[in-house]
C-alpha cells in the first residue's frame, strides 16, 4: 500500500496529428521533474535500457512519460521499410506534442521537464529542447545522432549532457563536434569506458543511469 501512495502508474493517451499515442506515465510522490523518453531507430516505449533507466529515475525521486511517437499504421511501414525512424523532423514534432500536453495536464503541469533519447531519438530531444526553451530544464543524450540537430544546437538554453560510449568511435565524434555548438551555459560530454553504442557491456546501462540521472536531480529537483 505505501508503495501505490508513493508511486502512481497511469496510461495516458496524448493526441498528435488527429490521433491518440499511447504513453505511460508514473507519478512519483513529492516529485519535482517529469523525464519524457524518445526512443531511438527501431526501438520502442518497451526497450528493457529505457525501462531500466527509468527505474533508476523513478528510484530517485523522479517523474517519467514514455509514448509511442509513431503510429501503429506507421510502426508497421517502418519495420518493413525504416522510412519513419530516421524522419527527425516528424519525431521532434510528435516530442514537442507530447512537452505540450504534459504542461497542460493538471497531472503534470506543476513540474521541471527533462527530455532523454539515445540515437535518432536524442536529435529528436534536441530539437524539441530548441522548440520550447521555457518549458524544457534539461536534456540527456546516449549515444545521440546529434549531428542530425546540429541546426538549432546553439539555440538550446536547457542544460544538456551527452553520454557516449568510448568504444563508439564514429558517434563520439559526432558528439564532440557537436558539443562545439551548444551554447547552453551547462553543458557537459560524459565518455563511458569500454561501452559501445548500446552500451551492452557489463554495468555500462548502469553507468549511463546514474550520470543521467545525477543531471537531471542537479537541473529538475
Amino acid at each position: 500500500m505505501q508503495k501505490l501512495k508513493a508511486e502512481l502508474g497511469l496510461s495516458v493517451e496524448i493526441p498528435i496529428d488527429g490521433e491518440k499515442a499511447q504513453g505511460d506515465l508514473t507519478l512519483k510522490k513529492g516529485s519535482r521533474g517529469l523525464v519524457l523518453f524518445a526512443y531511438g531507430s527501431g526501438s520502442s516505449r518497451f526497450s528493457p535500457r529505457q525501462r531500466f533507466v527509468s527505474r533508476r529515475l523513478n528510484e530517485a525521486g523522479l517523474s517519467t512519460l514514455f509514448m509511442d511517437l509513431l503510429t501503429p499504421g506507421e510502426e508497421a511501414i517502418d519495420e518493413e521499410t525504416r522510412e519513419y525512424r530516421f524522419n527527425i523532423p516528424l519525431l521532434a514534432e510528435r516530442l514537442d506534442a507530447a512537452v505540450q500536453w504534459a504542461k497542460r495536464d493538471s497531472r503534470t503541469r506543476h513540474l521541471r521537464m527533462g527530455l532523454m533519447g539515445g540515437s535518432t531519438g536524442a536529435s529528436a530531444c534536441l530539437i524539441a529542447a530548441a522548440y520550447r526553451p521555457s518549458a524544457v530544464y534539461a536534456v540527456v543524450s546516449r549515444g545521440g545522432r546529434t549531428d542530425l540537430a546540429d541546426t538549432v544546437l546553439s539555440g538550446i538554453t536547457a542544460a544538456t549532457l551527452f553520454i557516449v560510449g568510448g568504444l563508439d568511435s564514429e558517434v563520439l565524434a559526432l558528439n564532440e563536434a557537436s558539443f562545439q555548438l551548444l551554447k547552453c551555459k551547462d553543458k557537459k560530454l560524459e565518455v563511458v569506458p569500454g561501452a559501445t553504442h548500446l552500451f551492452e557491456e557489463r554495468g555500462k546501462m548502469e553507468e549511463v543511469a546514474e550520470r543521467a540521472r545525477d543531471w537531471f536531480q542537479t537541473y529538475l529537483e
